[in-house]
């Protein structure tokens, strides 16, 4: 049956007597490619153009086909050791088949191509939907934020999580999701997990509390004094040459034991010196390069690992899942670790980080997640005989406020209007509140609390209430300030009857939980900072 794409060509021997005409099927493997590429196509040439292609039909990629070349030339014995013939029509198979298949197959193919992921919450609830196969972590945590309905404030991040290794990362905004995924191994625990992360560009915000002066070297005419700006510029210019120095402890390859060396970060890798605090280049040994390699957090330095601290850290070269190609490394105290694992990813990703962190605000400019008729809302005053439009914000802000606490005295008495005096109710009316936001976590005892905060970034302001585990009858704030995670007893103070809350020993009072976290949010008080980021968890 192939043998009729073949016949021998009329021209003269010496020139083109002995090849072979181009059989038919090159031939229109080559119009199809030509009319793809200039967007023709018409029911005559029997090809129709690129906007008419069904995108259902069922197509085999160039590798394929290279696959069943391998077979078909490949087999040159049988299984009695005699000689087969080569298959006689290689060009069929051949590189230019597959280059013309690559340009007339795959631009839509590839398009129309998915695959399911599984993205995993705090909680362990799960979700699997069908992506595309160029689909980014930008695009994954868009889709969750619209299917689970949430704000999206562009803290929303997606995580890559070897359990079997006991570390995790940020996937980077603009990271392929399916290429991250195609690097695990079938018979690991691998996840995808989808929370806030209000760390994740907060460094280009306030980059010298990412930064210690001491632990930054920068060959400029600055005399070391340099100001934000000036500073993440020198790790987005790739002709700059900042340098992060410090020490670490590192785990010995194929031992147990860590031992503390003076390391030093610079763009062409990770190097330690074998002479105390030397830089010289003769005392500096290679460690790693990031070109093929990701940084990771160990999620239990000292269980898993045997760290001397919490705050571990590892580079793993991508191509590789196993524990000892891990370059284990543990810092004193979380900052440190903050300005290695910050700086590492500045250096792998350069201005791709940035375009990540304006991006957002570029497209909320130009369309907003919101519908017009959204945007198009007002305030409006309904209190006298006519409407009327209330064009001040300062007015709007004042009666939303008014409204709120109107509707929350309104709940309360609703709540306590029983038989029951309101003053004896008001606790129970007050629980029934506050238990409904999203910054309470009941049932949370001190470690998960910090461990839930660090999840969502150590920056100033992220916050969470939850119940007291020493003292029933009281609450707890735990909030972050300096990359530490700190907790307030909440106290209830009874005064001729009626119960309030307080954080600073009955002199500032609050009527309920709500009221105390608003006020916070709007005041620092005797809190370190305001309340401005709250840990919440969703069920996917």
């Amino acid at each position: 049956m192939l043998k009729s794409c073949l016949r021998r060509s009329p021209h003269p021997a010496g020139h083109m007597s002995d090849a072979l005409e181009e059989p038919p099927v090159l031939r229109r493997l080559r119009r199809k490619a030509a009319a793809f590429r200039t967007g023709g196509g018409s029911e005559e040439s029997g090809f129709p153009g690129p906007s008419c292609i069904p995108l259902e039909e069922t197509l085999l990629p160039p590798h394929t086909l290279s696959g069943q070349t391998t077979q078909l030339t490949g087999c040159r014995r049988s299984k009695e050791g005699e000689e087969v013939l080569d298959d006689p029509f290689p060009e069929l198979f051949s590189s230019t088949v597959s280059s013309l298949v690559s340009g007339c197959l795959l631009p839509w193919t590839k398009t129309c191509m998915t695959q399911v992921i599984k993205v995993f919450h705090e909680d362990n609830t799960s979700r699997a939907v069908e992506v595309p196969s160029d689909i980014t972590a930008r695009d994954v945590c868009q889709l969750f934020v619209l299917k689970n309905h949430c704000i999206d404030d562009r803290s929303w991040t997606l995580f890559e999580q070897l359990s079997h290794l006991g570390i995790e990362r940020t996937i980077e905004d603009h990271e392929s999701v399916i290429e991250v995924q195609s690097s695990w191994s079938m018979d690991t625990d691998s996840r995808l997990y989808f929370r806030k992360n209000y760390a994740k560009y907060e460094f280009f915000k306030k980059t010298l509390d990412f930064f210690p002066e001491h632990m930054v070297s920068i060959s400029s005419e600055t005399n070391g004094i340099m100001n934000h700006s000036q500073l993440i510029q020198t790790f987005l210019n790739a002709s700059s040459c900042p340098e992060i120095h410090g020490f670490l402890h590192a785990k010995e390859q194929g031992k147990k034991s860590w031992k503390k060396f003076y390391f030093v970060l610079r763009r062409s890798g990770l190097y330690f010196s074998n002479k105390g605090t030397s830089k010289e280049p003769r005392h500096l040994q290679f460690v790693a390069e990031f070109s093929d390699s990701d940084v990771y957090s160990l999620l239990s330095a000292r269980k898993m690992h045997g760290a001397p601290t919490e705050y571990g850290f590892c580079i793993k070269p991508n191509k590789s899942g196993s524990p000892r190609d891990l370059k284990l490394l543990c810092a004193d105290e979380e900052h440190i670790r903050t300005c290695w694992v910050t700086a590492i990813r500045l250096f792998k990703h350069g201005m791709q980080l940035y375009q990540n962190f304006i991006q957002p605000h570029q497209k909320q400019k130009t369309s907003p997640m919101r519908s017009i008729s959204e945007n198009s809302l007002v305030a409006m005053d309904f209190s006298g005989h006519k409407s009327r439009v209330i064009e001040n914000p300062s007015e709007a802000l004042s009666v939303a406020v008014e409204e709120g606490l109107s509707w929350r005295r309104k709940s309360c008495h609703r709540l306590s209007s029983h038989g029951s005096p309101s003053a004896s109710q008001s606790p129970a009316a007050n629980l029934g509140l506050h238990r409904a936001q999203p910054w309470f976590h009941s049932k949370l005892s001190r470690d998960e609390a910090h461990r839930l905060i660090a999840q969502h970034g150590l920056i100033d302001g992220v916050f969470l209430l939850r119940d007291s585990q020493s003292n029933p009858k009281t609450f707890v704030l735990s909030l972050c300030h300096t990359q530490r995670v700190k907790h307030f007893q909440i106290l209830p103070v009874e005064d001729e009857g009626e119960l309030f809350f307080s954080l600073d020993d009955g002199q500032t009072r609050f009527t309920d939980l709500i009221q105390l976290v608003e006020f916070y949010q709007l005041n620092k008080g005797v809190l370190p900072c305001k309340l401005k980021h709250h840990c919440v968890r969703i069920t996917l």
